[in-house]
């Protein structure tokens, strides 16, 4: 089994930021920061923590929602938490462990919902009773679903896997509709419904909608190559229209049923039109979109790293899933920008702060991994975070030996 160790030192930088409607993000002010972190065996670590996820949150074929169990909960988590433990699988199936990846990935046809007389279309459902989906389908869960679903295909050259991605391609037209221009809506339940605010086009869905149909063009079959690139690139521009904040090149959260802005910021929104931007460069050599890539990379850093007393630089405090996205975007980047690397050292020393102060008796990590606050240390979701950025931190650092 390989091993990946990084010796990584904090960047003594720090971009400012005055932006107004970011995320909650109130840090104690600047310090130095510490020392060169130890050696860190970063692939042992997240497969510390996923051997902790089978040991406490497995049921079954599936997974509860939170350890410990919290009242109100399902039998089995939602489909969110679920799916996104299948990708750091997929990352430490690529540093050789033996994580029985197929077996996670197959149980995502649990969350599966046929098209019947309620559903014209099939689609994933946000919960499943333990044989298949139910309850309300998002459009950003079917595309993170359907990025599995590739990482699948790539990893384990099933067809199953690309067709079933196809048929998300089907569910996510499903979404969209003319109003503001285009855009799809964040939930099949709750379109164009007045005063509600959970009736809103989001970054979220549409920018992961670009990212999962630009890897399926990359594979799909010759005949669908024209239709999901140029539904990819609608949707990458509506998100630039009607949600960049040209300000810091980062994006709003969503546009509303009365077609109000939610300015709040999130580390994922940007991350995923950063990895958008690298992608259609990579397809169309067209250089706009990598410079508004490398534009959203050094404008989320202003807005989103921060000193903390006693840590140093630091991501947000909260939503390490969100930041894990991020991570993502800025090693997609790093190969065409050479500041990116430092965003990334900052990024490693912080998880690594977090592995020694921010964790359970278990050894789960807190939401917080400033170690102030567990918050919600409980949820699959956290423990996700930790296993996928561990598992891709020990592929980048590899890559730079």
């Amino acid at each position: 089994m390989k091993r990946f160790i990084y010796v990584s030192a904090l960047a003594l930088s720090l971009f400012c930021s005055c932006e107004t409607g970011v995320e909650e993000w109130n840090p104690t002010g600047p310090q130095t920061p510490p020392p060169s972190q130890e050696v860190v065996d970063y692939a042992a670590r997240g497969y510390e923590v996923f051997e902790l996820v089978q040991e406490y949150y497995k049921t079954g074929n599936l997974y509860r929602e939170n350890f410990p169990v919290q009242s109100g909960d399902g039998t089995y988590s939602f489909l969110w938490p679920y799916n996104c433990l299948t990708t750091g699988a997929a990352f430490l199936t690529d540093l050789e462990y033996d994580v029985d990846y197929k077996t996670l990935i197959d149980g995502l046809s649990y969350y599966w919902m046929e098209s019947n007389g309620q559903h014209q279309v099939a689609g994933y459902g946000s919960s499943t009773d333990g044989t298949a989906g139910r309850a309300d389908r998002f459009y950003d869960d079917n595309s993170i679903v359907g990025i599995s679903l590739l990482e699948a295909y790539e990893r384990l050259n099933d067809e199953a896997y690309l067709n079933r991605a196809g048929q998300i391609v089907d569910f996510l037209k499903s979404g969209k509709d003319d109003i503001f221009g285009g855009g799809i809506w964040w939930n099949e339940s709750l379109k164009n419904v007045a005063g509600n605010e959970s009736s809103n086009k989001p970054a979220c869905a549409n920018g992961y909608a670009v990212q999962f149909l630009l890897k399926y063009y990359e594979v799909c079959p010759q005949e669908r190559k024209e239709e999901v690139l140029a539904f990819a690139k609608e949707l990458y521009e509506w998100i630039k229209t009607n949600l960049r904040d040209n300000t810091d090149n980062c994006y709003w959260n969503s546009k509303d049923a009365s077609g109000t802005i939610n300015k709040t910021k999130w580390t994922y929104n940007v991350g995923v039109m950063i990895q958008n931007g690298v992608c259609l460069y990579k397809i169309t050599n067209d250089e706009n979109y990598l410079n508004e890539a490398k534009a959203s990379a050094q404008g989320a850093y202003g807005v989103f790293v921060r000193s903390v007393n006693g840590i140093g630089l630091a991501y947000p405090d909260h939503d390490p899933w969100f930041n894990t996205k991020l991570l993502r975007a800025y090693i997609d980047i790093a190969p065409y920008d050479p500041n990116v690397k430092q965003y990334i050292d900052v990024y490693a020393n912080y998880i690594n702060y977090a592995y020694e102060h921010a964790r359970t008796q278990e050894g789960f990590f807190y939401e917080d991994w400033t170690g102030k606050d567990p918050k919600r240390a409980s949820q699959l979701l956290m423990q996700d975070a930790v296993i996928e950025s561990y598992a891709v931190l020990a592929l980048y650092y590899n890559s730079q030996l």
